[in-house]
């Protein structure tokens, strides 16, 4: 049931996605059906290659169901949206921009405020984030750490119905990832928006989510959703709680079990390839 006070519940049912070759067809989910609260920060993980970025394309729209239904509030994706964005693991700043311009740019090119708005807006997200002294920096001026922050700022500005991240964080450092999760929950602890995050990191993972869907192997479906019931707001020292631990390592004996198999029939192949080679 969509949720009265916010907008952004999605709904997979029974959802089937192949890619297919001139001469193999691969199935990537498999009958997946699962639900993304409204105004809920949900974390997607799952092994390497389940179909994690294929989620986050069909929400999008940029792909379609080859069976089964998306739907964004009860109505079925039909296409790409600006109510959907998604941040992706490259930089997409325009170099060309300044800090503050990268930010302006979405509001003003939709027009959905005016320019006084937009202005404030900008510059209250850059604050939040920690750059409010390089609003006028150019990308190539900035560390990675801080062009993800004004991706983030980028992106939120917008006020998306649903905001997509695909692993935004991967290949940061330690201590600049940490950073980037802290100014990124900071965010949507404000925004009460919905949120789905693809990430390979049970830490990272278990520190952000609501809500932890965990996927099979491919062709892969759900395998196990957990709440994740730390308090909020978020800060470094709940790693070190009683709760955190014993979800992670839930989480890790459920992640282990896909690893095996994966690893089983990773085995099966070699071998049918060896027999083949021998006859």
């Amino acid at each position: 049931m969509v949720d009265s006070n916010h907008k952004g519940e999605v709904v997979f049912e029974n959802v089937t996605r192949a890619v297919q070759t001139k001469k193999t067809e691969t199935i990537i989910l498999d009958h997946c059906s699962f639900v993304i609260e409204s105004g809920k920060l949900t974390v997607l993980i799952g092994p390497s290659g389940c179909g994690k970025t294929t989620i986050i394309n069909l929400i999008a729209g940029y792909e379609k169901p080859d069976r089964g239904k998306v739907l964004i509030d009860g109505k079925p994706v039909a296409g790409p949206d600006r109510e959907r964005l998604v941040a992706f693991q490259e930089t997409a700043l325009f170099p060309w921009l300044t800090c503050y311009d990268n930010v302006m740019f979405g509001p003003l090119a939709t027009k959905v405020m005016t320019r006084e708005e937009a202005h404030e807006q900008a510059i209250n997200l850059l604050e939040k984030v920690g750059l409010g002294d390089f609003l006028y920096k150019y990308p190539m001026q900035l560390s990675g750490g801080m062009m993800r922050r004004a991706e983030l700022a980028r992106a939120l500005i917008n006020r998306p119905t649903v905001m997509l991240m695909d692993e935004p964080f991967r290949g940061l450092d330690a201590m600049t990832r940490e950073l980037m999760q802290e100014y990124y929950l900071r965010l949507v602890e404000e925004s009460h928006g919905t949120h789905l995050f693809v990430t390979s990191e049970i830490e990272e993972a278990i520190f952000l989510a609501d809500r932890l869907i965990i996927m099979t192997n491919k062709p892969s479906r759900v395998k196990h959703a957990l709440d994740i019931d730390l308090p909020r707001p978020r800060i470094a020292s709940v790693l070190r709680s009683k709760r955190y631990l014993e979800l992670k390592a839930l989480t890790l004996e459920i992640l282990h079990e896909e690893a095996v198999k994966a690893s089983m029939a990773s085995g099966k192949a070699d071998i049918a390839i060896d027999s083949g080679l021998r006859t």
